[in-house]
């Protein structure tokens, strides 16, 4: 009788903690009701995601966002790795798609043309670099040398790629980041990133993308995407680009905000300030690529450069940082909340933090078991407190 009860303990004692982790994992209530009359809230995919084979974090997407954006899927290096109509390799990205629409969701491409996971062929040809802008291209990591295109043949490129890949998902792909990272970084004064597409067809490249990109999909939500708008100074620099190309006439009709943050600056404070005067450029303004680093390395960096990712996740984590991570998103949610006029989407880099590409500075919502954190009843709490819950 003795052993009887004891192994009936240990039974119900078994079951009430699996219920307690199987509550935890399938929370009551999900991001995307929460913000229904405020913003569509998305998320980053990979591959094993929109092809289902990561059972678990599939039923946490489904369950908890409305949009989603490829996090890798549609670069250049891997949508069109080889030159030539025949160089393209659509099925994942096909795949990314389907699993938007089979859902109901609001589906973003990202991205068209950027510095970064461009193949070395886009950018060759048969004319040499001036030596000056060669070493700056090796030293900033450009990792191209030898003979290039001329303008007219980069160009060529650009619009070819750009009308194949919208042209194959118009009226389904709703909003495409047209041109990503474009800003220079630092206090000088260059206003634009030195990079190749600078260099070869000069800085009227950002025009001429979104140009093709609207040739191709008149009714696509163009956007400018960039990281780091949270400085003043780099915001002012996007100010100034936006509000030239739309003197120009050029189809801007959304601002990205990457918001890669940390949790020593993320605040309602410093986000309400960037997205005050983002909007004075009157589009609206998808946040694109949230996440919050808890990583001791990554403290004082507002970058997201991949090649320094590594250091913004070193030393562990900030001491509290369950905390300290929730008071973060519950600040920059409501600073999202008091300019939802302008916001229109939300999305964060990644469904948990296993998957994120800061993993180990665990800056999202959800931990690697797809359980939500802290940080993610604070967020829902600052819904709550937006639609006048008690």
């Amino acid at each position: 009788m003795h052993k009887f009860n004891l192994r009936s303990a240990l039974l119900t004692v078994t079951l009430m903690v699996t219920a307690a982790v199987a509550n935890a994992a399938d929370p009551t209530v999900a991001l995307k009701d929460a913000f229904k009359t405020s913003f569509n809230i998305g998320v980053a995919l990979n591959p094993r995601q929109f092809t289902e084979q990561d059972a678990s974090a599939v039923a946490l997407i489904k369950q908890q966002f409305n949009a989603i954006a490829p996090e890798n899927v549609m670069k250049w290096q891997l949508i069109h790795p080889r030159a030539g109509d025949d160089g393209y390799s659509f099925e994942p990205a096909d795949q990314y798609v389907e699993f938007g629409e089979k859902n109901g969701m609001y589906i973003v491409g990202h991205t068209l043309v950027w510095h970064g996971q461009t193949p070395t062929w886009v950018f060759q040809g048969n004319n040499p670099p001036p030596a000056e802008s060669q070493k700056s291209g090796e030293r900033r990591g450009f990792g191209f040398r030898g003979p290039r295109a001329s303008r007219e043949e980069l160009l060529d490129r650009m619009r070819n790629h750009i009308r194949t890949v919208v042209g194959r998902y118009k009226g389904r792909i709703k909003t495409w980041d047209v041109v990503n990272e474009a800003l220079a970084d630092g206090p000088g004064e260059e206003a634009l990133r030195n990079s190749l597409w600078r260099q070869i067809i000069g800085p009227d490249f950002i025009a001429k993308a979104f140009e093709y990109a609207h040739d191709a999909d008149p009714d696509a939500v163009l956007r400018y995407n960039d990281y780091g708008l949270e400085n003043p100074v780099k915001r002012r620099r996007l100010i100034t680009l936006i509000n030239s190309l739309k003197r120009e006439g050029v189809p801007v009709k959304a601002i990205g905000t990457q918001a890669h943050l940390n949790i020593s600056s993320a605040s309602f404070e410093s986000m309400d300030e960037a997205l005050t005067e983002i909007e004075t450029l009157g589009l609206p303004i998808h946040v694109t690529e949230l996440d919050i680093n808890s990583a001791q390395g990554g403290q004082r960096s507002t970058g997201a450069d991949i090649a320094n990712n590594a250091d913004a996740t070193k030393g562990g984590l900030v001491s509290d940082s369950d905390k300290r991570l929730a008071d973060a998103y519950a600040g920059v949610f409501r600073a999202f909340l008091k300019h939802k006029d302008q916001v229109k989407l939300v999305t964060f880099w990644g469904a948990n933090d296993a998957v994120s590409w800061r993993a180990n500075g665990k800056p999202l919502l959800f931990d690697g078991s797809n359980r939500p954190k802290l940080a993610f009843e604070a967020v829902i709490e600052e819904a709550k407190k937006a639609n006048g819950a008690p």
